[in-house]
């Protein structure tokens, strides 16, 4: 099983959770309230910094109950290097106010592995079927 070791920055943090040892997503908390206009962009804070292998990234993705709701998240990449403060970019695509309150779970978490990425400049691509074809290309 992957280690996940998480700091508390603030006394009022929540440490992450799972609903069920099965779940993919780690539900991550917020630790400031703050209503999101219709249309505005938010970065709420977590409290929390994280460590976890190399070989790893923490991929942040939109909890169902507030994408239902229309409220989205921005950016979801974290890498393993990293061990500031987890923030939260969230984003109010209504024509409502939504309110978060600390404590509220705002995104959840998955931990997946990748292979490392040596990039390679080349002069020309190798031809596919597809080649540049691209948005809607392949049909509705």
């Amino acid at each position: 099983m992957l280690s996940f070791k998480v700091q508390k920055l603030s006394p009022n943090a929540i440490l992450p959770t799972k609903n069920n040892q099965d779940d993919a997503g780690i539900d991550i908390y917020t630790n400031e309230s703050h209503t999101l206009n219709p249309g505005e962009t938010y970065m709420f804070s977590t409290g929390i910094a994280v460590e976890f292998p190399r070989g790893y990234v923490a991929l942040l993705w939109d909890r169902s109950g507030l994408g239902s709701n229309g409220i989205h998240r921005l950016a979801g990449v974290i890498d393993s290097g990293y061990r500031g403060e987890w923030k939260v970019i969230l984003v109010n695509l209504t024509k409502k106010p939504y309110g978060i309150k600390a404590g509220d779970k705002v995104i959840q978490c998955v931990m997946q592995k990748f292979e490392p990425v040596r990039i390679k400049e080349v002069k020309k691509l190798s031809d596919t079927k597809r080649a540049a074809a691209g948005f809607g290309s392949s049909g509705r």
